[in-house]
C-alpha cells in the first residue's frame, strides 16, 4: 500500500512568509496525482515534506498508512526524481542505476534485470559505461529518473524530471511515465508547472496558488469546471477567453456584443460577471448550430498549425488580469496596448486566412463559464452544459 494523506500541513519560513497554507489531500494506492502552479505557488516545498528533505511546520504526512511527518527520508520507502541530477560523478551510469538496489542488497539477478528494464525503457542501453560528465543534460535526467525507477518503491515524487528534456524527447517521455505507472501501479506525485504535461500525465491534477490548493480534480473536470477565475485561466490552451459582461433578459452584453443564452442559464438579470469562453468553443459559422450566437470580427493575428487554426481578434472591452495566472496567459494579450481584450478562435483549418478579413464566428452558448467579479468564484452552470462536456 502506498497511499499518501495530509492533514492540514503547514509550511512556513523564519521571515514567516508561508509557502505551503493548511494543505490537505488524499492520494490513494496507485494514483498518479500531479501539482501544477506557477512558480513559487509551494508545489515543490510540499513535495519536499512528503520526502521528508524539508520538516513540517504543522500538520501531519501519513504514508501507506503510518505517521510519516517526522520519519527521516531513508524510512518513508519512497523515491524521488530532483530538477537536478544528483548523479554520482565517479560512477557510471549502470553502477548509479545499480547503486540503491545494491544497497539494500536486493539479489544480483533481479538487480540487473530491473536495470536493464529501465534501462531499455528510458534509452539509456548504449550508455551503460559513461560516467555523468560524458553525457548531455536530457542524458543525466533520464539516469536520475531511472534510478528511481529501479526501486520500485511504494510512492514516487518527481520534482520536474522532464524539465532538461527537448520538447520531441519530453513528450516521448511523458509517454513512458504513462506506460511505467500502467504497469507498476505507484502511487506518483508529480511537481510541474507545465499544465500541458499536467492534463496528460494526471489521473488528478492539484492546482496551487500562493500555497493554497484552488481545485483538485481530473484534468476533465479541471477544464469544463474550474472553480474560480485562477484554475479557468491556468488551465487551458490556448487559454480562456475572459470578458466583464452585463446579463440582460436572455443574453449577457459585452462591448458591442450580446450573446443570448439558453433558457436554463444560471443568471439572473441585471448581474454583472466575467465570462469565460474557451477558444475551442468559438468555431466558424459555417456548419455551425444555427441556435449558437454568431459575431462578426476582424482578424488580427492567424496561427496556422497545420491541422487547425488560432484565429485571433479584438473585442472593445477591457481585460481581466488574473493574478498570478500569468503563466497561463497568451503572449497574444501583449498585443493590446490600449487595454482591449484580445479572445482567441480555435478551429479547423481552412485556405485563405488573413490577417485583416471578416469572419464570422458562432459561439456554443451552453459551454459558457461566469464567475463573481468580485470573489473571482465560479457560478454555478446548468447541468446540460455539463453533460455537454
Amino acid at each position: 500500500m502506498g497511499s499518501i494523506e495530509l492533514h492540514e500541513v503547514t509550511k512556513s519560513f523564519d521571515a514567516g512568509a508561508l509557502a505551503v497554507d493548511h494543505m490537505s489531500l488524499q492520494i490513494p494506492d496507485g494514483e498518479f496525482l500531479v501539482l501544477v502552479g506557477p512558480s513559487g505557488c509551494g508545489k515543490s516545498t510540499l513535495l519536499r515534506m512528503v520526502a521528508g528533505i524539508e520538516t513540517v511546520s504543522d500538520g501531519r504526512i501519513q504514508i501507506a498508512g503510518r505517521d510519516a511527518t517526522h520519519l527521516p527520508p531513508r524510512d518513508r520507502d519512497i523515491a524521488m526524481v530532483f530538477q537536478s541530477y544528483a548523479l554520482y560523478p565517479h560512477m557510471t551510469v549502470l553502477e548509479n542505476l545499480g547503486f540503491g538496489l545494491k544497497l539494500q542488497k536486493v539479489p544480483k539477478a533481479e538487480r540487473e534485470r530491473r536495470v536493464a528494464d529501465v534501462m531499455r525503457m528510458l534509452r539509456l542501453s548504449e550508455l551503460g559505461g559513461r560516467r555523468p560528465g560524458q553525457l548531455s543534460g536530457g542524458q543525466r535526467q533520464r539516469v536520475a529518473m531511472g534510478r528511481a525507477m529501479v526501486r520500485e518503491p511504494a510512492a514516487f515524487l518527481m520534482d520536474e524530471p522532464l524539465s532538461n528534456l527537448d520538447a520531441k524527447l519530453r513528450v516521448a517521455m511523458r509517454a513512458e511515465l504513462a506506460r511505467l505507472h500502467e504497469r507498476l501501479g505507484v502511487t506518483t506525485i508529480y511537481v510541474t508547472h507545465d499544465q500541458t504535461e499536467a492534463m496528460t500525465l494526471g489521473q488528478r491534477v492539484a492546482v496551487l496558488k500562493d500555497g493554497l490548493l484552488q481545485q483538485v480534480d481530473t484534468p476533465h473536470a479541471l477544464y469544463h469546471r474550474p472553480a474560480n477565475l485562477f484554475v479557468a485561466a491556468f488551465i487551458g490552451a490556448p487559454t480562456i477567453n475572459l470578458v466583464r459582461a452585463r446579463v440582460e433578459r436572455g443574453a449577457i452584453a459585452f462591448a458591442d456584443q450580446r450573446l443570448s443564452l439558453p433558457d436554463d442559464a444560471p443568471l439572473p438579470p441585471q448581474q454583472d460577471v466575467i465570462v469565460g469562453i474557451r477558444p475551442s468553443d468559438i468555431e466558424l459559422a459555417d456548419g455551425a448550430s444555427p441556435d449558437h450566437p454568431r459575431v462578426d470580427v476582424q482578424l488580427e493575428v492567424v496561427e496556422d498549425l497545420g491541422a487547425e487554426t488560432n484565429l485571433i481578434f479584438s473585442v472593445a472591452a477591457p481585460r481581466v488580469d488574473v493574478e498570478g495566472a500569468d503563466l497561463a496567459a497568451s503572449d497574444d494579450q501583449l498585443l493590446a496596448d490600449d487595454g482591449r481584450t484580445m479572445f482567441t478562435a480555435h478551429v479547423s483549418s481552412g485556405p485563405g486566412f488573413a490577417v485583416g478579413d471578416r469572419v464570422t464566428l458562432a459561439v456554443n452558448p451552453t459551454r459558457l463559464h461566469y464567475f463573481d467579479p468580485g470573489s473571482g468564484e465560479a457560478i454555478a452552470i446548468p447541468e446540460r452544459a455539463l453533460s455537454a462536456a
